[in-house]
């Protein structure tokens, strides 16, 4: 309960402080961004106190205590200003067509998605089989943590993959909330401001009903053409269709071998990357602003979005980046068709955006994401993203795209082109130059760097920049299909065309959503569970304890205790070496009485010991057995102190 009270206290300052900042915009715009701010101050608020305090419930209340004297600020200064009282101008029906239904999949996704009890046993989906163990373990183990945090999968490591969105979950839990409860929980309120982001910022650019609902349809449904392979061959075997709903990893937007790689963003990306979600969510309103503020020449705006950018880089850096890249090529464009004497006004407003995001921005950028960056060695040259292997295109460029995104890939250019015009009126404010042209020079320019620069050392990493040049686009489309739309009026067979179009366009995606509402997977038994729990319970919290290197690992994830070395899978993807690590920790668990040293070194105090290590390794079970003291057994689960003064230390 505690932790819901913590949750709904910054929620409820966010609310306070749009209301403050933003009195003209409608009741709809206010109550999300400040549900969007809420939860970016319950990220950002409690990591400025945790340098001086760990990251502690202190921490966290002292956040809440700042978010309340700034909202109050703000509400108390702008207590005589004008409020517009209308709620929304869009009509009743539309945002709950669109994000209530969606909301309610997103719930079921999260709930069935992570750690779902199951006679004792934590079952996940498919899409978070993988991933998701990563965000447990940060959120865990950041409980008192020193700040700057390190990695519990490698203590000698500093955390400088993006952290934040998992610290909300480490407040709740400090404020006493359970460790699945608090991941669903926020995992589906982020979902939903995801939803209605996208909502009011496809309104804004069109007011058009018909161009929200194409748009929203192909955002979240999206898919290519992989549903052509998937149904190939059906008609001769029944098993094929069944395999996409019972197979791992056989649905029709990710199949690597067939180079089908643009994954729904509801199951790939939304529901297991939780950071990607959290930049989503913020980034949104960061666009939203960045569109009206551009249009309206608003330097107020412009002031809160330096403000917004500027808390991005560590709660999902990709977003950071693609949100530079767009407003790059937006002043650019205004400056472009500015007349001349508007062009200063067209660089004050951006430069005062600029400086200040760039100066909160930048503490983060060189503590955390350049040092990783740089000392992986990830950055270099790569044309046309996942498609190219040794230099060799696998698919002609363009068959690459549409077989991968669709139909849609074909009208994003004619869509940002099309008309001097947006469907709304309102965009005649820039000189002529449509609001929709501005944005499609910014997803060109996000476009551009992910087709040409490989960031990560996973290059399939790129995607998180693609979705967003295809997000920005998505509102063009659809108003450009609803012009279409009203030109073929009186041709037979329009309809016909628009739901073949459709199907098309959200046929894969509607597959993979399905396989993903019926999968389950066990991810941890219940003698891991029970384990993690004693452990939790029992063991010093910055005790460090020697595993194997399994994904799922339970030391790690649920308990939050600092282990020797981690998955690579994790490690190497984040820029890490972890050799020295890996062969230290095979040593120890394959040799441990010649290994006195290597146990000091590492500091470790307990050993792990389950069906992962004796399956992975040689483990010396017997040395373990004589020289430790057996703390804990459960089925094939075994923890040992390295000697009798561990527990009590």
């Amino acid at each position: 309960m505690g932790g819901i009270l913590l949750l709904a206290g910054y929620l409820g300052c966010g609310v306070c402080l749009m209301d403050g900042l933003l009195p003209k915009k409608q009741r709809l715009v206010r109550l999300w961004l400040g549900l969007c701010a809420g939860l970016v101050m319950m990220m950002w608020l409690p990591t400025l106190f945790a340098f001086a305090l760990g990251f502690t419930l202190a921490a966290s209340l002292l956040g809440l205590g700042a978010a309340a004297a700034a909202s109050g600020a703000f509400a108390f200064f702008s207590r005589g200003a004008a409020r517009e009282r209308r709620f929304t101008d869009m009509p009743a029906w539309l945002p709950l067509a669109l994000i209530v239904p969606m909301t309610v999949l997103s719930g079921y996704l999260q709930y069935t998605h992570v750690l779902r009890d199951v006679n004792g046993a934590l079952h996940v989906g498919q899409s978070t089989y993988g991933d998701l163990c990563l965000h447990l373990g940060i959120a865990t183990s950041l409980r008192n943590a020193a700040y700057p945090p390190h990695y519990s999968l490698m203590p000698e490591a500093l955390l400088g993959y993006p952290f934040l969105g998992d610290s909300m979950v480490t407040s709740m839990l400090l404020a006493g909330s359970g460790l699945g409860f608090s991941f669903v929980l926020t995992g589906t309120l982020m979902m939903a401001l995801v939803y209605t982001g996208f909502v009011l910022f496809c309104w804004e650019l069109t007011h058009s009903r018909a161009a929200t609902v194409v748009a929203f349809a192909l955002m979240f449904l999206n898919g290519g053409l992989g549903f052509f392979y998937a149904l190939d061959g059906v008609g001769r075997d029944a098993s094929a269709f069944r395999e996409i709903f019972t197979g791992f990893y056989k649905t029709p937007t990710n199949q690597p071998a067939l180079n089908l790689r643009w994954v729904n963003v509801i199951c790939d990306m939304m529901v297991p990357q939780r950071t990607l979600l959290t930049g989503w969510m913020a980034l949104l309103g960061a666009l939203w602003l960045l569109a009206t503020a551009t249009r309206d020449r608003d330097a107020r705006s412009f002031a809160i979005l330096g403000v917004w950018a500027g808390a991005l880089p560590m709660i999902h850096t990709h977003s950071f980046l693609a949100l530079g890249l767009i407003s790059a090529g937006m002043m650019a464009g205004c400056v472009l068709r500015a007349p001349a004497a508007d062009r200063r006004g067209v660089l004050t407003r951006f430069a005062l955006y600029g400086a200040i995001a760039m100066v909160l921005a930048l503490p983060q950028l060189l503590t955390w994401a350049v040092p990783q960056t740089v000392k992986g060695g990830s950055l270099r040259l790569r044309f046309n993203w996942v498609n190219n292997q040794g230099g060799r295109l696998i698919d002609g460029y363009c068959w690459f795209w549409i077989k991968n995104m669709g139909p849609v890939w074909l009208l994003m250019v004619p869509a940002a082109l099309s008309g001097r015009r947006s469907v709304n009126a309102r965009d005649r404010e820039l000189s002529g130059f449509a609001l929709f042209r501005l944005l499609g020079i910014g997803a060109l320019c996000v476009y551009l760097a992910a087709e040409l620069i490989q960031f990560q050392p996973n290059e399939y990493d790129n995607n998180k920049l693609f979705y967003v040049a295809y997000m920005v686009m998505l509102p063009a489309v659809g108003a450009y299909l609803v012009r279409l739309w009203d030109r073929l009026r009186g041709l037979p067979g329009r309809a016909l065309l628009a739901a073949v179009f459709m199907a098309v366009s959200t046929l894969s995606g509607v597959l993979t959503i399905g396989r993903e509402v019926v999968s389950d997977y066990r991810l941890f038994a219940p003698e891991e569970a029970e384990a993690a729990a004693w452990i939790e319970t029992n063991t010093p919290q910055h005790a460090v304890f020697l595993t194997g290197q399994q994904h799922n690992n339970a030391v790690a994830a649920l308990a939050g205790r600092d282990i020797v070395c981690g998955t690579g899978s994790y490690l190497y993807f984040h820029g890490i070496d972890y050799s020295a690590q890996q062969i230290a920790e095979q040593r120890m668990l394959e040799q441990p009485g010649d290994s006195a040293e290597l146990f000091q070194r590492y500091g470790v105090d307990y050993v792990y010991l389950s069906s992962y290590e004796l399956g992975d390794f040689d483990v010396d079970a017997a040395w373990f057995d004589d020289n430790c003291a057996l703390v804990f057994q459960k089925g094939s689960v075994r923890v040992y102190a390295l000697d009798g003064q561990a527990l009590g230390a």
